[in-house]
């Protein structure tokens, strides 16, 4: 192996306060009531867009006449908060320094805007752990699609089968098979090792340390 890509909500940074604190916010300028964190947790994985639908539907504005004015308020809210009690996962950054000193190069592919995922890469890690950090971007098709994947790989002289790929969720297990990179899923994060499973998740690793034995 030559590479890793991680996902970041989930994966590396425990971010669900940022993202519940955000959402809040928007809807409360709207005068809608709030989502609970549960609820939040439930609506990552897909992108802002979908968050946002997902969170005006819990507030019970079923009909999405007020998407675009959410858009623009939450964009604006989690640019300022996205790094809100944003905290690193016990035991990530040892393992990003392992990997480091095996040699191995590091990306980061979010479903989270792009400039929201290097401000928060860049602000919880430092400026030289990641070798790239991508983001949600119009001319790259979002996740589980497999573009993003394979545009990292280009960028960082890999094939398919010198990377792996790391996530929490469904949908990276579906991006990883659909970019044809062997996934490893991990049980800390958003997702349960049920939800996983169900997902046809083939390896799963419960700490971040046992990545470097795969590696």
């Amino acid at each position: 192996m030559k590479a890793c890509i991680f996902d970041l909500d989930g994966t590396l940074t425990d971010t669900l306060e940022s993202l519940t604190y955000s959402v809040n916010k928007t809807l409360g300028e709207m005068d809608l009531p709030p989502i609970t964190a549960d609820e939040c947790e439930s609506f990552v994985g897909n992108g802002a867009r979908v968050l946002m639908e997902c969170s005006l539907r819990a507030a019970g504005e079923e009909n999405m006449d007020r998407l675009e004015e959410a858009m623009e308020r939450y964009g604006r809210i989690f640019d300022a908060n996205c790094t809100y009690h944003v905290t690193p996962y016990e035991g990530v950054e040892e393992m990003l320094r392992g990997l480091k000193e095996k040699g191995i190069r590091l990306g980061v592919l979010s479903n989270k805007p792009h400039r929201q995922t290097v401000k928060v890469v860049r602000e919880i890690f430092g400026e030289n752990v990641f070798d790239f950090a991508q983001g949600q971007q119009e001319q790259v098709p979002r996740k589980p699609d497999p573009a993003g994947v394979l545009r990292l790989l280009e960028e960082m002289l890999v094939t398919r089968d010198e990377c792996l790929y790391v996530g929490d969720s469904e949908v990276d297990i579906q991006t990883g098979r659909n970019a044809g990179v062997r996934t490893i899923s991990v049980t800390w994060g958003f997702r349960t090792r049920e939800v996983l499973v169900a997902a046809g998740a083939g390896t799963i690793i419960d700490r971040p340390e046992e990545l470097l034995r795969l590696v």
